[in-house]
């Protein structure tokens, strides 16, 4: 004879319903608040990340950039001329030899000896441009005035005559700062815009992106901002906003940079301000 089948009781059912409800409340009311927190504190993470990465791209242009080619035609956006290398040129003849190529202001030249070492990120090349006594924002961008293309970066290497010698275009310069420097503009890169665009919030999300735009040279200081393209380099971008002040302190210039971003409700704000010289 088979023996009968026990399953479970009503009051059975009921206690594991009822542990059920409790493990579920517990729950909801000690763990979900954890993992929450995580994932917000992942999303502040990630944001702030990409925050300092735009940031850092944006620090590095303003620090190579040609005294006084700052341009800010609106605070979304600012536009800059990066220089790949710099140095001194020499201004004088020496008395104990010849052959000695010198920038004079008085005539045009089509070479000049570099005094002591060149300080580059990226050494001169063949077509890039030589700025010299960049003293306003425009100056630099007009063709003519003091800027002159490389024909050959390093002409003569002679320690005694300088670290190297420029062979440049016929190029008469204005009379420069007393420091007697000189900038190097890559053909390749001769001007970059910064433009924040579409910046706002919807839905818990930032809907603006930033470039970075490489442009040409333009004489005409620029009225508005561009349209926007060319690199990303932020996304998701709630807020931003740029400020120069090119007399902020003698002989240099304060730019403010803050950019906000937002994503899935969670914000990230930075903000940073460079010191730019305005020492041609």
């Amino acid at each position: 004879m088979n023996g009968r089948r026990r399953g479970f009781t009503l009051v059975e059912l009921i206690l594991v319903l009822l542990l059920v409800g409790i493990l579920s409340a517990v729950g909801i009311v000690f763990v979900r608040p954890a993992v929450e927190g995580f994932v917000a504190q992942r999303a502040r993470s990630e944001l702030q990340g990409a925050a300092e990465a735009a940031l850092q791209v944006l620090q590095r242009d303003v620090r190579r950039a040609v005294p006084n080619s700052l341009r800010t035609p609106g605070g979304a956006c600012f536009e800059l001329m990066p220089s790949t290398a710099g140095g001194r040129y020499r201004r004088d003849a020496d008395v104990t030899r010849n052959g000695e190529a010198v920038l004079d202001t008085t005539r045009a030249i089509t070479e000049f000896d570099v005094l002591g070492p060149l300080n580059q990120s990226r050494a001169p090349q063949v077509g890039d441009w030589v700025v010299v006594g960049n003293q306003a924002a425009n100056d630099a961008y007009t063709d003519g005035l003091n800027r002159a293309r490389i024909t050959d970066p390093a002409a003569v290497v002679d320690a005694a005559l300088g670290s190297r010698r420029i062979a440049i275009e016929a190029q008469q310069f204005p009379q420069g700062y007393a420091g007697g420097r000189f900038f190097v503009v890559a053909d390749a890169e001769p001007a970059v815009f910064i433009v924040c665009s579409g910046a706002g919030l919807a839905g818990g999300q930032g809907t603006g992106t930033l470039y970075r735009q490489v442009r040409g040279f333009n004489a005409a200081y620029p009225a508005a901002c561009p349209a926007p393209g060319g690199e990303v380099l932020a996304t998701r971008v709630s807020a931003c906003s740029f400020s120069y002040d090119a007399s902020a302190l003698a002989d240099y210039g304060l730019l403010q940079m803050r950019l906000q971003l937002t994503r899935d409700g969670e914000t990230v704000s930075l903000q940073l301000t460079n010191m730019l010289s305005n020492v041609p």
